[in-house]
């Protein structure tokens, strides 16, 4: 028999069969299928390439604003940082190369990491290099 790329309804995947009213009542409940029929169309948000989505900013008023206005507006700001910094000491670092690699690590130090959150491949890293900068340091002598 051909294949046509298309999946017949009535039989699951060990070949046994399945009425689509069952498959129905498996898939209804706490899916995420199911979850959206209760949405309503003014949920919906269709964005294209074709019609990007535009926001919310009046830029017309943006583009009225004085120096003045914005530097009105920046002291009365309680959560303005002064950008008065002296970049005149600073010291460019480029981070040293990353080498993909597959390791073997115990799966409750893996969890551990990646209960902290995003970065945990970050995390191991610099935990493994602080190992190796206490390592390489020479020991001393009494």
């Amino acid at each position: 028999m051909a294949k046509s790329g298309i999946k017949s309804l009535g039989t699951s995947k060990g070949g046994k069969s399945r009425s689509p009213a069952r498959s129905a009542a498996r898939s209804a409940g706490s899916s995420r299928r199911g979850a959206r029929d209760a949405t309503n169309d003014e949920n919906i948000t269709i964005v294209s390439r074709d019609s990007p989505r535009k926001g919310k900013t009046d830029w017309a008023r943006v583009d009225a604003l004085t120096d003045e206005d914005i530097a009105k507006g920046v002291a009365n700001d309680p959560d303005a940082a002064p950008i008065d910094i002296d970049w005149s000491n600073a010291v460019l670092v480029i981070p040293p190369r990353k080498k993909a690699i597959s390791i073997r690590v115990d799966e409750d130090v893996l969890d551990y990491f990646k209960r902290q959150g995003e970065g945990y491949q970050r995390r191991i890293n610099a935990v493994l290099r602080s190992y190796m900068q206490q390592k390489a340091k020479p020991k001393k002598r009494a």
